[in-house]
């Protein structure tokens, strides 16, 4: 199984230059490609990224990984048509095998090789579990950079003992994560609410402080900038901690998860979008499918369609959707009363033991519809979707 681990960087300033310098040639790569895609031009490949680095020096000087891994993540990505900003994009670099390597210092520390020769120290919080495959480096908004490697681990090595318990799992708003089992269930911990004070005056600096086009900030917009940069990573950060530690509790005591396969991009646009993001539903919904597959249980994204209409006790479904400030479910035929978000979770674990049966079988190919690319890149990943 391939996982990332992830761990500080402190490069010198010879190694950040140069990491500057390729990662504004990648962008530069990016950009000509998006050109040639909205133009219908064909599109770039290794062929004219050789035939440019032939006609340009500049480029040249760059590392040809980077430059290559920029058209294949291009040629991946769902944002073909958008452009890279020197101000808004943070420089983030695709290195394979053959663009970096892992050499032990004079000091005895192990130390990250670059192409170009950029030796980069690395805070090795713990081990690598084996030789890693590729490695990205980033910058994040507050100016420190990290090594992401990709390596295999053993499929058996974080396994848990059967337990014989399935669970179901209902995204939501109000609380993000409800479980059939109520134990499980995830109270929104109202982090940006806390937060929204210290956020607020930071943003009010940074709009006072904010520079005219064209002319140069001040150290006290950027000191502004970097103090507001600190509460949103704060914040992340929590809400990384709390989704791992709530995932961790219900993969060890569940083998059979069954997961509503929400996207909550859709709610940015709606009245809720701050509470919603506030509870972090899709940091939830990844740490719970990572650690997941890590510990070997079988993780089943069911489609929330009906899932709040439909009664968990006898099935019926409701003639009307039910409003968003509504609650508690209602059942019209056998009269059954519970939590909204509860009656959808036991919706969600009962169409995964229909579909797959009361043993809950891994689904097979047949179970699995193959003509949408997000099914496909659901299959491909092993996480089966009903």
């Amino acid at each position: 199984m391939k996982v990332r681990y992830t761990y500080r960087l402190r490069p010198g300033a010879r190694a950040v230059d140069r990491l500057v310098m390729d990662a504004g040639l990648a962008r530069w790569v990016w950009n000509q490609a998006v050109a040639a895609a909205k133009a219908k031009q064909p599109w770039w490949t290794d062929k004219t990224l050789t035939a440019a680095r032939k006609e340009h020096d500049w480029l040249a000087a760059g590392s040809v990984v980077v430059q290559q891994q920029v058209l294949r993540d291009f040629r991946a990505s769902k944002h073909r048509k958008r452009f890279k900003s020197v101000r808004r994009t943070q420089p983030s670099l695709n290195y394979t095998l053959r663009g970096f390597s892992l050499r032990a210092h004079d000091t005895g520390r192990v130390r990250l090789i670059l192409a170009g020769r950029v030796s980069v120290p690395v805070v090795w919080s713990r081990p690598l579990p084996s030789v890693p495959s590729s490695v990205r480096v980033y910058r994040d908004a507050l100016g420190h950079w990290w090594a992401s490697f990709v390596v295999d681990i053993d499929d058996d090595s974080n396994h848990h003992p059967e337990t014989g318990k399935s669970v179901g799992i209902d995204w939501g708003v109000a609380r993000p994560a409800t479980a059939t089992d109520r134990t499980f269930d995830l109270e929104h911990p109202n982090l940006g609410r806390k937060a929204a004070v210290k956020l607020a005056a930071a943003q009010r600096r940074m709009a006072r402080r904010k520079p005219k086009p064209g002319v140069r900030a001040s150290r006290g917009y950027q000191a502004a900038k970097r103090q507001a940069a600190k509460i949103h990573e704060r914040l992340r950060n929590q809400r990384r901690e709390i989704s791992r530690a709530w995932a961790a509790k219900v993969v060890a005591s569940h083998d059979v998860i069954a997961v509503e396969d929400f996207r909550p991009r859709f709610l940015a646009s709606t009245t809720m979008a701050r509470k919603a993001a506030d509870g972090g539903l899709g940091i939830l919904k990844r740490a719970l499918i990572e650690q997941g597959q890590r510990a070997g249980r079988q993780v089943v994204l069911v489609p929330p369609a009906y899932t709040t209409m439909n009664c968990a006790n006898c099935g019926t479904r409701a003639k009307t959707r039910l409003a968003l400030s509504t609650r508690t479910y209602t059942c019209a035929t056998c009269g059954n009363i519970d939590d909204r978000d509860h009656n959808a979770a036991v919706n969600v674990l009962l169409r995964a033991q229909t579909t797959l049966g009361a043993g809950l079988d891994p689904a097979d190919v047949e179970a699995v519809r193959h003509e949408h690319p997000r099914v496909l890149a659901h299959a491909e990943s092993g996480i089966p979707r009903l």
